[in-house]
């Protein structure tokens, strides 16, 4: 196979293209709302900044996105099951769970390990909740991204296919970055990711930090010890625990890297400096441990 071959089957993803228009005018409704009713939704420069990233993302991806295409493609080839799973109705209903499920592991490991964080944090450095902050994706975690997918291919579901489910999980969570809606029925908040749940997610509270990372289901994060409810007297505060400097799109979209690399510098231990690297964010080799689950524990005591 050439590259042209790749290229064009790659292109034949356009699920996301389609939906842009969709989410700028879902944008618009939501700040033209949010002006009439003076609900303070969205912030000028914060909002500049999650277009920036939406921009540095669609570049930053590309590259990527089209290796892991090509690698799906050859692991496709070495699936035995290649033969069994086709494009089936079940296929895709079963490709649907398993893309969520990786999904979790992949938005868990971007909070749980501090490099992957690096490039996860832009999308948590806004600190309103919008419809705008959906479009403000980590840039750096497009990079590594891909590698979290790379068993499903080997189950034989097809790139393509594999592609497609993951833009419509990243079409469902668009939906939910909102403030504009409260919790729904229960049995859907039991199941399903929802504007609360992704609130939490999003908030820098301690009993909130590092928790709900689903994609359309909340079931993993029930199943995985990672959920946590809305409280009605806890009102989610969004942003990070220190929260960014400066709106400039290059600080947004690596500023936790050049954190790394300070911390990395501050200790002489191979040990330390690794732990910087792959421990989470808050571990320290000489002061106070902020690592999430730390802070929480703490709380509870």
């Amino acid at each position: 196979m050439d590259l042209q071959f790749f290229i064009n089957e790659v292109a034949k993803d356009g699920l996301t293209i389609i939906a842009l228009p969709i989410f700028f005018l879902a944008v618009a409704l939501e700040y033209r709302y949010d002006k009439k009713e003076h609900l303070d939704l969205y912030y000028g420069k914060d909002t500049r900044a999650s277009f920036w990233m939406l921009i540095f993302t669609a570049i930053v991806e590309a590259l990527p996105k089209l290796l892991a295409f090509i690698g799906f493609y050859y692991l496709h080839e070495m699936s035995p099951l290649a033969e069994v799973i086709g494009r089936q109705w079940w296929a895709w209903i079963l490709l649907f769970f398993l893309d969520d499920f990786t999904y979790y592991w992949f938005h868990r490991m971007n909070h749980e390990v501090r490099f992957f964080w690096a490039g996860h944090v832009p999308h948590h450095s806004a600190i309103k909740m919008n419809f705008g902050t959906a479009l403000r994706q980590g840039v750096g975690e497009r990079v590594h991204k891909f590698f979290f997918w790379m068993w499903l291919p080997l189950l034989g579901f097809d790139p393509l296919m594999m592609f497609t489910v993951i833009s419509i999980n990243l079409f469902y969570q668009f939906w939910v970055h909102t403030e504009l809606v409260d919790k729904l029925a229960r049995p859907i908040e039991f199941i399903f990711n929802t504007p609360s749940h992704h609130r939490v997610h999003h908030a820098s509270n301690i009993r909130y930090l590092d928790c709900n990372h689903g994609g359309v289901f909340i079931i993993w994060d029930r199943l995985f010890g990672t959920f946590s409810e809305e409280k009605e007297n806890e009102k989610p505060i969004y942003g990070l625990t220190e929260n960014i400097t400066s709106h400039h799109p290059v600080h947004v979209a690596t500023h936790e890297y050049q954190a790394i690399w300070k911390d990395i510098k501050s200790t002489s231990k191979w040990s330390d400096k690794l732990k910087y690297i792959f421990f989470a964010p808050g571990w320290s080799h000489d002061g106070e441990d902020k690592r999430a689950r730390t802070l929480r524990r703490n709380l509870v005591d």
